[in-house]
């Protein structure tokens, strides 16, 4: 399990509803609310949250879509988004209820290999009973079980130092412009998932 810092020295920046992040009279909110009423104990609100993000929204490239989300409300509009949208729909539907959440990265291979090249994917990371704990919303598929484990991480990617995969220790308070700029750039989602996306933070 990777140690991890936390960016900002408030915990407050970690609840801030920013453009990304646009939980404030949204129907993210609608469905925070909905989620609440079926989970009203703190964990269970998470872990729902959780999967809700993971196995609702869809990976656009696993889902083979090319629209392009940016914003937590566009990510739940589309129903599909990358990680980068995806991390950004999963912290607002905590922020809105005041748990803080920010964001982590790693660099990782686009394919199998380094032949394939390098990508900076994003995941969460929430603060509970005084500790960060990260957790992974991508979407699981073969050889992907990302879960709700505040135990033990079991993220989506387990990076892999030998072919120069890196966890990044830092939890931000406000997604990376270096990936926001991407979605923001971009209409084909596939074609930036492919050809696009940021190698190094």
């Amino acid at each position: 399990m990777t140690v991890v810092l936390q960016q900002q020295a408030a915990l407050r920046e970690y609840l801030v509803a920013d453009s990304y992040v646009d939980y404030v009279a949204s129907p993210i909110a609608t469905l925070a609310q909905t989620l609440w009423t079926q989970n009203t104990e703190t964990y269970q609100y998470m872990k729902a949250a959780f999967e809700f993000v993971r196995d609702t929204i869809t990976h656009s490239w696993d889902a083979q879509d090319r629209r392009v989300s940016v914003s937590a409300s566009q990510c739940l509009s589309y129903g599909t988004g990358i990680c980068y949208a995806k991390a950004n729909l999963f912290a607002a539907l905590l922020r809105t209820k005041h748990i803080p959440t920010g964001f982590c990265y790693q660099r990782l291979t686009l394919g199998s290999d380094v032949e394939s090249g390098y990508c900076i994917h994003t995941l969460n990371a929430i603060h509970y009973e005084n500790a960060w704990h990260r957790v992974d919303v991508r979407g699981n598929k073969p050889g992907i079980d990302a879960q709700f484990n505040l135990e033990e991480e079991q993220l989506a990617f387990m990076p892999r130092k030998e072919l120069g995969e890196i966890d990044y220790p830092m939890v931000y308070a406000h997604p990376l412009a270096i990936c926001m700029n991407v979605l923001e750039s971009n209409q084909d989602a596939l074609s930036m998932y492919l050809h696009h996306l940021p190698e190094h933070l």
